[in-house]
């Protein structure tokens, strides 16, 4: 069964003039958005997950390192691999910015742990032996081996007594699931729905009603069957949005985080004045976007408005990346341009930095709408040729004075105004001592 499945993938990855990394001889599991949550986050076992791209050189470096790990590891430790190309849904719940990720799911699978290893078999091995004797030992002093779930404790009860109050009357992103005791599919349901809770604490409430008790409730919000799920937006609860989702925990998960994300304000654009900004926008993101925009005599006001306009709309475009987002004066900051290879290409210019691994990506495209978004497309998924900076950090900038939104104004020197000035106003002895001085150079 394993074999004909990867086979299958496979053979659509060569349909689509892609390459399978891995064939039917590993011991690499294949892993899906669909499966992922069954095998994975309701394993007891420790899994070891690769998150990789079929066109990614170093994916294609660590493939036969990752191979060699899983057959060492085979009856041990699990080693998957999940195609990003392919199950791109459930990149945003883990955060994949680049690839290839490894990531650890031990004892606690709604906290998996990021691989920070060599990339070869034997540093593989000895991290995964690493994490599993942690895990025995936490089992022998009474810790939990499951998931760690927080089960349905994180799952509000809602009733038609507290559904005003925790739902509609909060400025709180909610999903509520309108289910009966005796339903099969909510049985189903309900294991999954308790680890959505737990993963999205803090970020998303996830409620459930009892339909059979509060039936008021499932007549208000038009329910036919059950499970229904429905959606209520932060400060917009007149109305409820049907959720139209998958029923994993992996799935509930995605959609609501893509929800809270097209809910988010558009990132700010700022102007770069002094160091704490570039720390704000790059230190602390996993990425961040630096135009460097023409001189005002070259570009006026308005010229350079359009500009940061232009940028405001890429940011809200791809506000879910959650990127920082500046901008900053021509030749302002020298060695920040250096750093940033820059200066061969002229203004107005855009780099993505990844301060964290100490990488950039220079837009080589034109600056325009439909030459932006391509290159943030590529970003988005991970693409593109990327550099290094030196000493793996961008250089320290200095304070300085921010654009008051004004043009720029040449300065004229001030005409003196000769007119009323006679020759016959100079003094005889002025006019002998000019003429000496005149006859003593010749």
């Amino acid at each position: 069964m394993k074999s004909n499945l990867v086979l299958l993938i496979c053979l659509a990855v060569i349909a689509g003039q892609a390459e399978c990394l891995y064939s039917a001889s590993d011991d690499v599991i294949q892993l899906t958005a669909s499966d992922f949550s069954s095998k994975v986050l309701s394993s007891s076992d420790l899994w070891l997950v690769e998150f990789y791209a079929p066109w990614c050189g170093h994916c294609k470096n660590l493939a036969p390192e990752w191979a060699k790990a899983a057959k060492a590891l085979k009856g041990v430790v699990k080693v998957a691999a999940i195609d990003m190309d392919k199950e791109q849904s459930i990149g945003s719940t883990y955060g994949i910015k680049g690839f290839p990720t490894i990531k650890l799911f031990a004892a606690n699978k709604n906290s998996p742990v990021d691989y920070a290893g060599g990339r070869t078999a034997q540093a593989i091995v000895d991290e995964a032996l690493s994490q599993l004797k942690s895990m025995v030992k936490a089992r022998l002093s009474g810790g939990s081996s499951s998931s760690g779930s927080s089960g349905k404790r994180d799952v509000i009860e809602l009733t038609e007594a507290n559904f005003a109050s925790q739902v509609l009357n909060s400025d709180d992103i909610w999903l509520v699931e309108f289910f009966a005791p005796w339903c099969g599919h909510c049985k189903n349901l309900e294991p999954e729905w308790a680890r959505a809770a737990t993963d999205l604490k803090g970020k998303v409430k996830l409620g459930a009603v009892d339909a059979t008790v509060h039936s008021g409730l499932a007549q208000r919000y038009g329910v036919q069957g059950y499970p229904t799920i429905k959606y209520f937006a932060a400060g917009a609860k007149s109305s409820a949005e049907e959720y139209d989702g998958g029923r994993t925990a992996s799935d509930i998960v995605t959609w609501a985080l893509n929800k809270v994300a097209e809910s988010a304000p558009p990132p700010e654009i700022v102007q770069l004045t002094e160091q704490a900004q570039l720390e704000e926008a790059c230190d602390k993101k996993q990425v961040c976007l630096i135009a460097f925009l023409p001189s005002l005599f070259d570009c006026q006001s308005e010229c350079r408005k359009k500009y940061v306009g232009l940028m405001k709309k890429m940011g809200e475009k791809y506000k879910r990346q959650q990127w920082g987002w500046l901008w900053a004066e021509p030749a302002k900051y020298v060695e920040l341009e250096a750093a940033l290879s820059v200066g061969g290409f002229g203004y107005p210019a855009m780099v993505a930095v990844n301060s964290r691994k100490g990488k950039y990506v220079v837009l080589r495209g034109s600056f325009s709408e439909s030459g932006i978004n391509e290159f943030l497309r590529e970003l988005s998924v991970g693409r593109g040729q990327t550099l290094s900076l030196a000493n793996n950090k961008l250089p320290a900038v200095s304070k300085s004075d921010a654009w008051d939104g004004k043009d720029a104004k040449l300065v004229v020197e001030e005409d003196i105004d000769l007119s009323d000035v006679s020759l016959d106003d100079l003094d005889d002895g002025v006019m002998f001592r000019r003429k000496s001085v005149h006859n003593e150079d010749l």
